[in-house]
């Protein structure tokens, strides 16, 4: 499965590894998710997550960046049409149309407007990981019928 992954649900999953997000980030980092990205995407996961308040390691930072860009794809997105409620969110939106993205997940769905959304879904962690779980165990369950 091919995803963008906002911001905020990298830093949840770091700050709480055994949630929702932190189960994204795992599956990421053990490549049964592939990650879509551009610069900008990674210059602000950079940046948040070396902010004092969070307190990461800077190793731990730069492990997740590498594992991002071995893993993930990077992408040439076209700026929006239209803009959205807030600008900090058109990369991850940008990439997602531009890309093969099958999801945008974010803590804050409201930011990400349906109308642009075209070709892929919107979820918020909890909602991706159930969605990946019945994907899973339907395919599962079709193999084993074979």
């Amino acid at each position: 499965m091919i995803i963008v992954l906002d911001t905020n649900v990298l830093v949840s999953g770091l700050l709480t590894p055994y949630g929702s997000s932190g189960e994204i980030i795992r599956m990421v980092s053990t490549g049964k998710l592939v990650l879509e990205y551009d610069s900008r995407i990674l210059s602000e996961y950079m940046e948040v997550l070396n902010r004092p308040k969070f307190q990461f390691d800077k190793e731990l930072v730069e492990a997740v960046i590498e594992i991002i860009k071995s893993n993930g794809h990077t992408v040439s997105a076209s700026p929006l049409k239209m803009p959205l409620p807030d600008p900090d969110d058109a990369p991850f939106l940008e990439v997602a149309i531009e890309g093969d993205s099958e999801y945008l997940i974010t803590g804050n769905k409201n930011h990400y407007p349906e109308k642009m959304c075209k070709g892929f879904l919107v979820l918020s962690p909890a909602e991706f990981v159930e969605t990946y779980r019945k994907i899973i165990f339907h395919t599962k369950s079709q193999s084993s019928q074979s």
